[in-house]
């Protein structure tokens, strides 16, 4: 039978989603939590994989097992084995038909970034920061110019595996909350370090270093070393999957409680 699960993760425990020699993943960590209750070895494969330090509001997980087990073993059961840092949020069977990867429909991120002088203390880890106050006009200005399909070749890292760098952006939202900045971003997919690649261009943007203008030649020019350096890891949060209703997943996990704890913080 194939299992699908939803959790959510602190990256800054980890050194990324994927399995790593040295088991300091999250993959490594949810395969050792789930061959437990399976008493079995345990592959998984995800909606998107994850950097070192980055983190997941609803990260989508599926693998297969022989072993029948009730779902509130693949949630209490495992979350039970699993280091503080990482929880499953829910467990449902799914047609064999089904692929974390390959059945998405698009992918969502968050970037949250601290613009003020002093750097975070209490959100260490868990905020981008910049020193100085940006403009979120001409941010979302420049932002504009990367809507719909692109090759993105500019805002991607030179270890990225993909075989194209042809995707399709959704759409950019960026706001504020007092001296906290939301970049939220939706895609079909993402190309490696692409969010904050985007978000360290941005900044510069923001900060008046560069005119909007400016992510258009990006763009434009596909040329990685163009563009402004690869932001922190610390603010970037994979938000959520969109999957076909026929699916029966839950819905898209919201970011409310989370950004109310968040912004309670700032």
């Amino acid at each position: 039978m194939r299992i699908a699960l939803g959790l959510e993760y602190d990256g800054a425990a980890f050194c990324g989603w994927q399995t790593q020699p040295d088991r300091c993943s999250v993959q490594d960590a949810l395969e050792s939590a789930l061959g437990q209750i399976a008493t079995q070895p345990i592959d998984t494969t995800c909606a998107g994989r994850t950097d070192a330090g980055v983190h997941a509001l609803s990260q989508i997980v599926h693998f297969d097992t022989e072993m029948a087990r009730p779902h509130t073993a693949w949630t209490r059961g495992v979350n039970a084995l699993l280091p503080e840092s990482v929880s499953v949020l829910w467990a449902r069977q799914v047609d064999m038909a089904f692929h974390a990867r390959y059945s998405a429909i698009s992918r969502r991120y968050v970037y949250y970034l601290l613009d003020r002088p002093q750097r975070p203390g209490l959100l260490n880890g868990r905020v981008g920061w910049f020193h100085f106050r940006l403009d979120i006009d001409r941010m979302s200005e420049a932002a504009a110019f990367l809507i719909g399909e692109h090759d993105f070749s500019a805002f991607r890292a030179a270890e990225c595996q993909a075989k194209t760098a042809v995707r399709t952006l959704h759409f950019v939202a960026i706001s504020r909350r007092e001296n906290l900045v939301r970049l939220e971003f939706s895609a079909n997919a993402f190309l490696h370090h692409m969010v904050r690649n985007i978000v360290g261009s941005l900044v510069y943007v923001g900060c008046g270093r560069q005119p909007a203008q400016w992510m258009r030649e990006l763009l434009l020019s596909r040329d990685r070393n163009a563009a402004a350096p690869t932001f922190s890891p610390a603010g970037l949060y994979f938000a959520a999957v969109e999957y076909d209703r026929d699916w029966g997943l839950p819905p898209e996990s919201g970011t409310t409680e989370f950004e109310e704890a968040l912004f309670g913080a700032v």
